[in-house]
């Protein structure tokens, strides 16, 4: 393999390329509407366009395509080929600016609560300069913008790209109160940990639920999981490691920053994270990674699971979204520094977060709420649905002094001695670590723990962006006016924790006790995504998102529908094929496997009633749990027929929640039980202990 920092970006058209093909006069141009975020000078995209063109067919690219995120979670791409036709029967590469800056997908055939019916089509992707275009299979992807011919967002990024500007324009407001008067531009920046799962390619394709559904609907466990431990950090299986190996390869040419990778608690699950950057680029990045996983782990034999819950019974897959904010001059507003006590701009910052969190706990609920995620939130891998803060005791500490008035006692951090002279001594951080946390402050950021495997980063840190945007522009507008700068942050830090103090919790966030604490606290605790998704059309969230301009009130309701649509969509096709693998293959295997049983029964009397106690309480047992099934199976069948004739998509949504997720789970119970006892090659799909340990 080529040497990493040889390899890295050579698919991207990014800054050194844009050097080298652009001229002087349009690179400097491009740089700085990048830089600054500032529209595209429309007179330059024919000459960018020409360069993009020439630098992709030198890589190999026969075609390009407007690359978006539409809201299906997942990317879109319509590809056009270079090829124009000239007067004598042949064919020019050409590319032009207005080609560059705007595509026309069909809007009606991607989600849009309402937005566009199916008979208007018409759509518009527009060039994202801020996040570099790239070559992959053969074909210049362009980061677009997509909306309707109206110009409500039909996208992820667009909202996204509004919160940075909100969130840009709120923070500009603050760090010129602290006399930092050449900083232009403030980004939100993100590392997203991805966590996943990989299976043997053979396997899963003999299991029709991974295959539909991504998740498996039945299976009993094996007799090990990840109680010993053994697989956090273990080391490398061969195969793991080679597609490990392969997947930075990929990931670094497109410019993606993997740096660390490992293996999770589960078995068979594994994390790769990146070092941090711009919101837009790590979520166009994080995307690439979900892609790229997919793809390299085929050629493994291999099938990546990014499901938040692929299997009942051990550990779920999340995205931890670590948050912070940094200046263009590279002042970041939470690093606390060696006295954070003295370090306003921090506490400034700090207050902002715990506000706008407690203020708007269900947007952050909101952000990660899908039919995935509700089977993993509060399990023991991930936090409950409960949003808390966790700061540490120090930085607790900090605060409850200021809020009181009186001096804090700034102890030296501790050094540590191992007790090995042959180990050096290392010095104990100011905060510890707490997994339980949903939000949780981490050195120079906030780690989001919520985010389900498979969503995109996007939707989390536009509720981020405007949050803190918001609230900055509280604090913005108070101390501009302030007669006693010093005085008036203490007093909204003081304010901050006596009025929203109750959203900072240190403890065990799957404890009863917080469970408890937090009804008495007041905090919500949105336990499925049916019970959060309404809440983001509230009063108060239409007129923080229209204040911003980031979201305005078409586009909230559209969202509403669009994710309990999508919500109910895939718990119909859950329960479709769980149907289908019931009547199709389990009542059969159950029947088959108990009619050999009564074949034995009969075969020992007649040899003289031989004792056949085992075999008729199998029988017994195995007809029991297939009696049930059957009835079952026969009642969800009915029930989503019901559930199909609801009025509104909220009444599905419920309908399936309430109703057909608890037969599915009646149904696995039943099914869970007969593998149990049924031998292997009676048994017609791939059991749990094949699946996790087979790599």
């Amino acid at each position: 393999m080529d040497k990493v920092s040889e390899l890295f970006g050579i698919n991207v058209f990014n800054d050194s390329v844009m050097k080298e093909y652009l001229p002087t006069d349009v690179y400097k141009i491009l740089k700085s509407t990048i830089k600054e975020g500032k529209t595209i000078d429309s007179s330059i995209a024919d000459t960018v366009a020409s360069a993009m063109k020439e630098w992709a067919i030198s890589k190999g690219a026969t075609h390009f395509t407007h690359w978006f995120q539409p809201l299906t979670g997942i990317t879109a791409e319509k590809h056009d080929s270079f090829i124009s036709p000239t007067d004598d029967g042949h064919i020019i590469m050409e590319f032009s600016g207005k080609e560059l800056i705007k595509g026309e997908p069909d809007a009606s055939s991607f989600p849009s609560g309402g937005l566009r019916a199916t008979f208007e089509a018409r759509g518009y992707t527009a060039w994202d300069p801020s996040s570099y275009a790239f070559v992959k299979d053969e074909t210049l992807c362009i980061p677009t913008a997509f909306c309707s011919y109206t110009g409500e967002a039909l996208d992820q990024k667009t909202p996204l790209l509004r919160s940075m500007d909100a969130i840009n324009k709120q923070a500009l407001r603050i760090i010129k109160l602290f006399g930092h008067d050449d900083v232009k531009r403030i980004n939100a920046t993100v590392g997203p940990e991805q966590e996943y799962f990989l299976v043997d390619k053979a396997m899963y394709e003999k299991r029709p639920d991974l295959i539909f559904c991504g998740r498996t609907l039945i299976g009993s466990m094996p007799p090990k999981g990840q109680e010993m431990d053994d697989h956090y950090f273990g080391v490398l299986k061969p195969r793991v490691a080679a597609f490990m190996r392969e997947l930075d390869s990929e990931l670094w040419k497109l410019g993606v920053l993997a740096k660390t990778e490992h293996n999770e608690a589960a078995p068979s699950q594994h994390e790769l994270a990146p070092i941090f950057t711009t919101t837009n680029i790590a979520a166009d990045h994080n995307q690439l990674t979900m892609e790229m996983m997919k793809k390299t782990a085929i050629r493994h034999g291999l099938v990546c699971l990014l499901h938040e819950k692929p299997f009942d019974g051990v550990n779920g897959s999340g995205k931890h979204n670590n948050w912070s904010l940094s200046t263009d001059t590279g002042i970041n507003f939470l690093k606390p520094g060696k006295n954070p006590e003295e370090n306003p701009l921090f506490l400034l910052s700090l207050a902002a977060v715990i506000k706008a969190v407690d203020e708007h706990q269900e947007l952050l609920r909101i952000s990660v709420a899908t039919a995935g995620n509700d089977h993993r939130l509060g399990a023991n891998e991930a936090p409950p649905a409960i949003i808390s803060i966790f700061l540490g005791e120090e930085l607790t500490d900090v605060l409850t002094s200021i809020a009181k008035g009186v001096h804090h006692d700034n102890t030296e951090r501790i050094k540590m001695n191992m007790g090995s002279e042959v180990i050096p001594s290392i010095r104990k951080d100011n905060t510890d670590r707490n997994r339980t946390s949903p939000f949780a402050f981490t050195g120079n950021k906030f780690e989001f723990r919520m985010l389900g495997s498979a969503s995109s980063i996007s939707d989390t840190n536009v509720m981020l962006n405007t949050m803190v945007a918001e609230v900055f522009s509280i604090f913005a507008d108070r101390l501009e006016k302030a007669e006693d700068f010093k005085k008036e942050i203490n007093l909204i830090i003081k304010e901050v924790v006596e009025q929203n103090g109750r959203i900072i919790f240190n403890g065990d966030g799957y404890s009863e006790e917080w469970e408890r604490e937090a009804e008495k606290r007041g905090l919500l605790n949105l336990r499925s995504t049916v019970d959060a998704i309404p809440l983001l059309k509230s009063e108060k969230n239409i007129e923080m998102f229209e204040k911003h301009k980031v979201l305005n009130r078409t586009e909230l309701n559209s969202r509403v529908d669009i994710i309990l649509e999508n919500y109910t969509k895939i718990l119909h096709i859950e329960a479709l094929t769980l149907i289908d693998m019931m009547n199709r293959e389990v009542i059969p295997a159950i029947t088959a496997y108990t009619d050999k049983l009564c074949r034995a029964v009969l075969n020992k009397n007649s040899l003289g009633g031989i004792n056949s106690t085992v075999e008729r309480e199998l029988i017994a047992r195995l007809s029991a749990a297939n009696k049930e099934i059957f009835t079952l199976t026969s009642e969800l069948k009915m029930a989503v027929a019901s559930a199909e004739k609801a009025t509104t998509v909220l009444d599905k949504s419920r309908l399936y929640h309430d109703k057909i997720l608890s037969l599915m789970v009646d149904i696995r119970k039943y099914a869970d039980s007969a593998e149990s006892v049924m031998p292997s090659d009676c048994w017609p799909y791939p059991s749990y202990g094949d699946l996790l340990f087979s790599i």
